[in-house]
Formats: structure tokens, C-alpha cells, sequence
């Protein structure tokens, strides 16, 4: 559980950096605000599994501005730290039911879905920092590692 936790505070650690990151950048890079907010949205989803309630009608892609991300990174974070106030270890075993975006039905413990979110955001923001680089914008320092310091 320890484990876990710490991913999250990692996760909305270099959420922040990003943002923080994308707020002072002049010329926006739609494709870097693009792949910041499906991180969002994909959190926001899976969140929303979590609580056993119907994500079928969230985005998971969207044009969104960068007001919005900020919103979102605090709704997020808000959203995860309530749910690890009330998880504890017997939980990460439970299975969740849900249908994706596509319709189809899956079950998956509540471990597997939220070591699936931490990797699946620090894929994206990969990305981001790919795409700085590309537009000659020093990447963010997200690792770990530098975070755990």
C-alpha cells in the first residue's frame, strides 16, 4: 500500500510540475495541452470507476484549455487523496466492474487500475516533455528519483 501511495504523490507531484510548466510557455503547443488533459480526463475516468459509478460519459480526449487542466489537476488530487483516506490493504484486491469507451465490460482489482493510472500518466507526460523538447523547451524533471529527494 505504501507502494502505491507513494506513486500518487509522485503522480500529482509531476502533474503540477507539467502544469506549472505549460502555464508558462507563451506559444502553447496544442498537441503537448492535447496530451496533458487525456492524462486528466484518463484519471478523472478511472477515478470515477473507482467509486463504482458509470464513466461512460466523460471524455477521455478533449480540447480543453489550460485553466481547465489546472482545475482538473486539483479536482484529481482532491478525488485520489479522499479515496486513499478510505482504501485500505483487503481493498486493493477488490474487483471492479466497468465498460470502457467502447462498450466492452471488464473486471480489473482495484491494484492493477491504479498501477495502470501512475504508469499510463508518466507515459503520457514522457510524451509531453518529448514534444518540449522537439519546440526547444527544457523537458520537466518528473523522475521519480527527483521527486523522492
Amino acid at each position: 500500500m505504501k507502494t502505491i501511495q507513494k506513486m500518487y504523490e509522485h503522480l500529482n507531484w509531476a502533474n503540477q510540475h507539467i502544469l506549472e510548466t505549460l502555464k508558462s510557455i507563451e506559444d502553447e503547443n496544442q498537441e503537448v495541452r492535447r496530451l496533458f488533459s487525456h492524462i486528466l480526463f484518463s484519471e478523472k475516468v478511472w477515478i470515477t470507476r473507482l467509486r463504482g459509478l458509470d464513466s461512460s460519459g466523460l471524455p477521455i480526449w478533449s480540447e480543453v484549455d489550460i485553466e481547465v487542466c489546472a482545475e482538473l489537476v486539483m479536482q484529481n488530487e482532491e478525488s485520489l487523496t479522499t479515496f486513499f483516506t478510505n482504501l485500505a490493504n483487503t481493498d486493493l484486491d477488490k474487483l471492479i466492474s466497468y465498460t470502457n469507451s467502447k462498450g466492452t465490460e471488464f473486471k480489473n482489482s482495484v491494484r492493477d487500475i491504479l498501477t495502470h493510472v501512475a504508469l499510463h500518466g508518466q507515459y503520457h507526460r514522457g510524451q509531453i516533455n518529448s514534444r518540449l523538447r522537439a519546440d526547444g523547451i527544457e523537458p520537466v524533471n518528473i523522475d521519480f528519483i527527483t521527486f523522492v529527494r
